[in-house]
């Protein structure tokens, strides 16, 4: 309902020709993300992040059933994308203290089975040497579904530009939660828990590099709610260990 209000008073201020302050920009994307993966499976699909190669960022509870790891996507309901690269995995990994019960530890990488081609539709996102600081801008990506058919495969990529909050604003949103240094909050404070359909595990790129992979959202990160993701500073250490041991 919020929604349906701001945007009838943006189309009020439009009419009147006076300028609109929005406090997050939300794009619909025409051009492909090229580090965003679309991990399609027979239950639901997640969202994740190419970093090397042969290697993909996600979350651990994208953990799923016969998965098909698709890059260079626009619209994952467009079978034949000229520029899209399916390719199989050969192992999903995910970190050893992740446990299904929590969102602590939230992340998961997946060994492809090739080397995947990198043009301008497909190319690695970089890691960061340094953690995004409270107020970063970041750039939040991922799909949205249809809401008159959600049964069908998201057809809609979005981005928005969110900034990163400090950790006593996400323990504001999120009270029930233990908000550690593990994990990062990205969005707008409180949040206005705007509910939708979009691909869970959204990354989140600040300043060009990897910062968050989104482990829970109590509302739509696609329209600034705030989001818990695991921190991937916090863990290069064991992303960088995996992929020289596999």
């Amino acid at each position: 309902m919020a929604f349906h209000i701001i945007m009838k008073f943006i189309f009020l201020l439009a009419l009147l020709n006076l300028p609109v302050a929005l406090p997050f920009n939300l794009d619909y994307e025409d051009v492909i993300i090229p580090y965003l993966v679309y991990l399609k499976s027979n239950y639901l699909p997640c969202a994740g992040a190419l970093i090397h190669p042969l290697w993909v960022v996600t979350a651990a509870h994208c953990n799923l059933p016969k998965l098909k790891v698709i890059l260079g996507v626009k619209n994952p309901m467009d079978p034949n994308g000229n520029t899209q690269q399916v390719v199989d995995y050969e192992k999903m990994i995910h970190h050893p203290y992740f446990l299904i019960t929590s969102i602590e530890h939230d992340i998961m990488l997946i060994k492809l089975k090739r080397a995947i081609q990198l043009n301008n539709y497909v190319k690695p996102v970089s890691l960061p040497h340094q953690p995004a600081p409270a107020k970063s801008m970041c750039t939040v990506s991922t799909w949205a579904y249809n809401r008159c058919n959600i049964s069908q495969d998201p057809d809609s990529l979005q981005n928005v530009n969110i900034t990163v909050i400090s950790k006593s604003q996400c323990r504001n949103a999120y009270k029930t939660y233990n908000i550690r240094e593990s994990m990062l909050c990205v969005g707008i404070v409180p949040g206005r828990r705007m509910p939708c359909k979009e691909v869970t595990a959204a990354p989140a790129v600040c300043n060009g590099t990897l910062q968050g992979i989104l482990s829970f959202a109590d509302g739509c990160v696609l329209r600034a709610d705030v989001g818990i993701y695991t921190r991937i500073f916090n863990y290069l250490t064991w992303i960088e260990n995996t992929i020289r041991h596999y």
